[in-house]
């Protein structure tokens, strides 16, 4: 592949890591140029610029341990996403992704999550195959919690069909998801235990010992 540029479009810090940490690691190690774009985060009036900064100083622990050096924080308020002008954000994220040039973009399976679903909305329209330059690969990551709270048969349900052997990049991920220590609880869906265990799962779907998994919006060869 002559482009090795991903991106990666992440609602709020943490996001990124718990929904594919394992294949960023993976990414990085095979040489690819991996840009991580943070939409939201925890800001008022939900929140304070305290937690805000607590989040970011997180997020750039756990990209440190992952490797990545380019990421970018929008500093929208968290929630407050669906506020924000439509025509604008998809404007940011369509500039981002002609800056960049990826060859392959992942963002939100659009789930319980409102910002998810608004920025999955935005950013579907951002990787149009228009103009001089569009993403060939796109896909949809799921997210521990958010994602599997859809309520099926009334709402979009994730149902993978591409998925990343992450056996050797696990222990990476889950020590990069260590970082988030405010976001990341024990006993909760989003555990280290949660996430080993549908990486897990995941694996033993595809004859691997771990694995995350995407659902294809579009391949183009």
């Amino acid at each position: 592949m002559k482009n090795k540029n991903i991106l990666i479009i992440a609602p709020h810090p943490d996001d990124e890591t718990i929904s594919m940490g394992g294949s960023i690691d993976k990414f990085i190690k095979e040489k690819f140029n991996v840009h991580i774009l943070i939409i939201s985060g925890h800001l008022p009036p939900l929140y304070s610029e305290n937690d805000f900064n607590l989040t970011v100083k997180e997020a750039k622990k756990a990209f440190k341990i992952l490797g990545v050096t380019s990421y970018k924080f929008l500093k929208i308020p968290a929630t407050y996403v669906k506020d924000f002008e439509t025509s604008k954000l998809n404007l940011l994220i369509f500039s981002e992704i002609q800056k960049l040039k990826p060859n392959t973009v992942f963002i939100p399976f659009p789930d319980r999550h409102i910002d998810h679903r608004i920025i999955f909305d935005s950013s579907v329209v951002s990787v149009r195959p228009n103009g001089k330059f569009f993403p060939k690969k796109v896909l949809s990551y799921e997210t521990l919690s958010e994602t599997h709270w859809n309520v099926p048969g009334i709402e979009p349900s994730f149902n993978p069909d591409y998925f990343i052997d992450i056996s050797k990049n696990i222990k990476k991920k889950l020590s990069a998801l260590s970082s988030y220590k405010s976001q990341i609880k024990n006993n909760s869906t989003r555990s280290l235990d949660a996430v080993k265990s549908l990486a897990v799962f995941r694996g033993s779907q595809n004859g691997c010992k771990f694995a995350e998994a995407f659902k294809v919006i579009r391949i183009v060869e």
